[in-house]
């Protein structure tokens, strides 16, 4: 007889139960983010080609080649154009009105429990290839980061995936994205880590290292096993050499503050145009098409000029004169509204300066350079690195294209300083400072984080202590006196609310029957009281309680309206962050 385990019950009861474990189901989930991820990313760089080539006739990575032979008014047209249509996509279609980028998915994962849209990721993801299809100069890899966290946000809904889980599963498209872009898995499991996820826990990092070897995997079928950029041999020739990557390093940090700078100076500027929103990408792409007259190899991804960086064969002034374009140029596009990312351009960059300092340290030290490709790779990690705060993946980034130990020794040290300097101009990375300039700040730790992912509508209870303006004293001295909470929420006709009213708000007329048909609710509220927005987090309702002194805050739909919705007291608060953690602790026990 066979065992029980053997019998149609029996396996299917042992299916059943293999399936409840969660490593099982992130293990199968992560499978499937990684290949329908790298699908995707395969669909978005075929439809930045498609806008490419049907705009300036460039089907292929060298855009810039094509564009030196085009007459004036094209380079000037498409762009303009391009920007025109992006900010009207943006206007009716994204919320906020805002393009959505790497800083989306870390705030979402870092604040919403890996929630995403994946109807927004689809139209960012098509507002992001028209925009470097049209010449923007921005980066495809935040866009791809963007589409395939959406990807797996959605995965995570459909099946009703925990807080933790779902952060997994946000971190396996994120990786699936960056390897498929990079053809560098290691890199790709790596840069969701430290960015997204924001940790290296096995049970974690085991799906994403799957779903990021998936993406590779599926990216290699379709392009071939071949790396993001064509390198010559390279050899460092002397350790005295490691010196000259520490100044690169310095060199490296100021360039990627100027370019973080450049792209918020852009956007202080475009605010305070005297047009609407939607017209400021198309200003941005008449500048950014201005700039392309002189240096169209600032248009696009930009990764045409790098790889004739990477051979050596671009001259020192012209070196100079791209690093200073597309520095400029990236914050024209990213600063007045363009879509897409920050790591090509910041690529790009790095490699302009590393290879006009790889010129000069063979013409000062002919007998001691690694030639012109180390330094050019070792640009563009140390200004890659601290634009994106990701030095341990950037650094991996180059191991994986070149396999060459001595020159990622190399980037390392550079990287260290890079990094090190930015942080002392900048105080943050690319993606914080975007989160920051919206209001928010991942730098709390776990717990405030957890009071920033709970909304204030979640936790607020609707009252029925509220009353008209026009209700008379009497009955107010009586409904005060029968209130749990000892206050009086005074809401007109419209549902907005007046104000609040306690018993010490009534003053000496609480007690004085002579004024009981002389005044009314509207007379005795108190104006203006402290209140919290629906989507308000927990954090800020803590912070309005401790500077106001109140343990009991109206709660409306938004601070225009004034719409009243209820009230949230502190106790509410503390509950519900002591929910969310004891949660959390849990399913990071089983995960």
């Amino acid at each position: 007889m066979l065992p029980s385990s053997f019998t149609p019950s029996g396996l299917f009861i042992g299916l059943r139960n293999l399936l409840r474990n969660d490593q099982m189901i992130l293990g199968l989930l992560s499978v499937v983010v990684g290949l329908v991820g790298g699908g995707l990313v395969i669909a978005l760089r075929e439809s930045i080609l498609f806008f490419q080539a049907n705009f300036y006739g460039a089907p292929g990575e060298r855009l810039y080649d094509v564009a030196a032979t085009l007459p004036w008014w094209q380079l000037l047209l498409v762009p303009t154009a391009g920007g025109l249509a992006v900010g009207l996509l943006v206007h009716y279609l994204m919320p906020n009105r805002r393009g959505q980028g790497v800083a989306d998915v870390i705030e979402a994962s870092a604040l919403k429990g890996g929630k995403m849209s994946l109807t927004t990721g689809f139209y960012a993801a098509l507002i992001n290839a028209l925009s470097i299809g049209s010449g923007a100069s921005v980066g495809r890899e935040g866009p791809a980061v963007h589409l395939g966290a959406s990807l797996a946000a959605w995965v995570s809904k459909q099946l009703h995936l925990s807080r933790s889980l779902a952060r997994t599963i946000l971190g396996c498209g994120v990786a699936a994205a960056v390897a498929g872009s990079f053809n560098a898995p290691l890199a790709g499991a790596l840069f969701a880590s430290e960015v997204v996820i924001g940790h290296y826990a096995l049970k974690a990092f085991a799906p994403v290292v799957i779903a990021s070897v998936t993406g590779t995997a599926l990216s290699r079928s379709y392009y071939g096993d071949f790396p993001a950029f064509v390198l010559p041999p390279q050899q460092i020739t002397s350790h005295y050499e490691f010196f000259a990557f520490i100044v690169l390093g310095v060199l490296a940090g100021l360039a990627a503050s100027l370019l973080m700078r450049s792209v918020f100076f852009s956007q202080d500027q475009a605010q305070r145009l005297p047009v609407p929103a939607w017209v400021r990408p198309a200003i941005g792409g008449f500048l950014v098409g201005c700039i392309a007259l002189v240096l169209p190899q600032v248009l696009g991804v930009g990764y045409g000029i790098t790889d004739d960086a990477l051979s050596g064969s671009v001259g020192l002034w012209l070196l100079l004169a791209v690093l200073i374009g597309k520095i400029v140029a990236t914050g024209l596009s990213l600063g007045f509204g363009f879509g897409g990312g920050i790591f090509s351009p910041s690529l790009v960059v790095g490699a302009m300066l590393g290879a006009a300092f790889g010129l000069v340290v063979e013409i000062v030290f002919p007998g001691l350079s690694a030639g012109v490709t180390g330094y050019t790779l070792v640009g563009m990690g140390a200004v890659a690195a601290a634009v994106l705060g990701a030095p341990i993946s950037t650094t991996l980034i180059i191991f994986e294209m070149t396999g060459d130990y001595e020159i990622t020794t190399g980037v390392m040290l550079a990287v260290v300083v890079s990094t090190g300097i930015t942080r002392q101009i900048s105080k943050n990375n690319f993606f914080a400072l975007q989160l920051e300039s919206r209001g928010l700040d991942l730098k709390g730790g776990f717990e405030r984080a957890l009071l920033r992912a709970n909304r204030v509508c979640d936790v607020m209870e609707e009252t029925s202590e509220q009353v008209n303006p026009g209700i008379p004293l009497s009955q107010l001295r009586v409904m005060l006196q029968d209130s749990k909470r000892g206050e009086l929420f005074v809401v007109d006709q419209d549902g907005k609310l007046v104000g609040t009213i306690t018993l010490a708000d009534l003053s000496e007329t609480a007690f004085d029957p002579a004024m009981d048909l002389l005044i009314n609710a509207a007379d005795v509220a108190r104006r203006n009281p402290p209140v919290l927005a629906c989507n308000d987090h927990l954090e800020s309702a803590l912070s309005k309680m401790s500077d106001t002194g109140e343990a009991i805050i109206a709660v409306v739909d938004d601070l225009e309206n004034c719409k009243f919705l209820g009230a949230v007291e502190e106790k509410h608060v503390m509950a519900a962050y002591n929910r969310a953690l004891l949660q959390s602790r849990h399913e990071e026990r089983d995960v």
